[in-house]
Parts: C-alpha cells; structure tokens; sequence
C-alpha cells in the first residue's frame, strides 16, 4: 500500500488495475443501464456537455452528448454496495487514510460516435476542502480506450496547486496544457483510476463504436472538509472511519 500513496503522491493519480470482479461488474452495469433509462423517461436535461469551449467544439460532433446524474446510490443499494466494496476502500485508505467521507458521485456514459468531450481542468473550484485532501475515482464498468475518450491527465500538475483560472481550455492558465496534449490513461472494465483534485485532466471525444460507462466518486480525508459557501451536492457519507467534521447542524443539513 506505501507504493500506491507513492505513486499517487508523486504522478497525482494511481491505476487500480481489477478492482471490481466480472461477477461485481454485472450487477453494476445493470443497475448502471437502469439508472440510464430512468434518466432519460424524466425528461430533464442529462446531458453534461460543455457548451462553451471553443476548442471542444471544433473535436465533438454538433450532435455530442454526455448522460450524467449524481449520486448513483440514490437509486441503487448495489451502487451504495459498490462505494464500500474492499479493494475499492483497501486502495483508498492507502491514499487518504483510514478516515474517508463521500462527497458526491457522478454517472458519465458516453454515446459511441458522439460521446461528448470534457476540455483539460481541475475539480478543486467546484467544491474545494479546507485540507486539499479530496480525491476522485472512476469505477469503469466497460474498457475505456483512447478512441473511446478515456481520461487523460498531465502526470504531475497536481504540484500546480490551486489555479485561479482552471474551469476549462479557455482559461489562460491551461493554455499550455492542450486536451490532445494529456497522458492517456487507458482501463479495462473493473479498473479503477484515482487522481488529486488538482491534476489536470480532461478526455477525448468517444469516436469508436461502443459506448463507455463510467461512474466517478468524489471523496476526502474525514478530518477535512468542504469550505463553507459551496453550493454542490454533498453527501457525507463515511465511507472508512470517521468523519471529524459531523455536528448535529451539518448532520440536519445546515452548515
């Protein structure tokens, strides 16, 4: 486990190769698909995705989408099951500690053929913790290729720390950091890749002909928390140990 904190620690991200079983796997996808067509019977507005990156809209197609929605445990007990699984928590202890609290997760499903890019950025802005101690993990439920859009990331950036201008390719600061420029991190269904909350990452657009699925978990050390004023789903929920935050008005809901 000392070798997966260094390698996080030193790159900003770490491949878990296998987390999840082919048994597991099933489970998941299904419930992953139905989440998706109960999604798309709401008629709200699911798709994520980015509308105003010049650069991306010259790679995705006029057509381009992104299924997303929070929070998968809120219709599956089998997806609340999958965020408390061993290996998946054995690898995140080794990053942030025994202590680690949920913060939200997302469903990403990328459409084969117009499966819509995300421009190169951080997540720190979004919901910043007083600690920098958030992490994300993407559980892939089908292999991710290049050509499919996999994450790419630039190995090291999250040395860059906090940059004030880092929402996407338009901003100035990520000017030298091109989307075609990043790292291609390539997965295979059950891998899981975790990555710091300041390392610059982004994907292609999916031009193959399957669709990926992908579900990415947000968490921190429990004794971190969000900054007060954040306006972003925040689940609290202990996945590992404590949380050394929780009182009785953040536990009701009021910061």
């Amino acid at each position: 486990m000392d070798s997966i904190r260094t390698t996080f620690q030193q790159q900003g991200y770490y491949l878990a190769r296998q987390l999840y079983s082919p048994a597991e796997l099933q489970e998941l996808v299904t419930d992953f698909d139905r989440i998706v067509a109960q999604l798309q019977e709401s008629g709200e507005a699911i798709n994520a995705r980015w509308d105003n990156d010049e650069a991306l809209a010259q790679l995705a197609a006029t057509d381009s989408v992104i299924f997303h929605t929070n929070n998968v445990h809120q219709y599956s007990a089998t997806w609340l099951r999958a965020l408390q699984q061993k290996q998946f928590l054995e690898v995140s202890r080794a990053i942030l500690g025994d202590d680690i609290v949920l913060h939200h997760n997302k469903l990403f499903q990328k459409p084969a053929g117009v499966g819509a890019p995300f421009p190169m950025h951080q997540d720190w802005s979004y919901f910043p913790t007083r600690n920098d101690t958030m992490i994300a993990a993407i559980i892939h439920l089908t292999d991710a290729t290049d050509e499919m859009g996999c994450l790419r990331v630039y190995p090291g950036s999250h040395r860059l720390g906090r940059l004030s201008d880092s929402h996407g390719q338009n901003g100035t600061q990520l000017a030298s950091y091109p989307l075609e420029g990043g790292t291609p991190l390539e997965a295979r269904a059950g891998d899981v890749v975790f990555f710091h909350y300041f390392t610059l990452h982004g994907s292609l657009p999916n031009r193959s002909d399957r669709v990926r699925k992908t579900v990415l978990v947000q968490m921190h050390a429990g004794t971190d928390e969000v900054e007060v004023g954040v306006d972003h789903p925040n689940e609290r929920l202990v996945l590992s140990g404590w949380n050394h935050a929780s009182s009785r008005t953040k536990v009701a809901g009021k910061r």
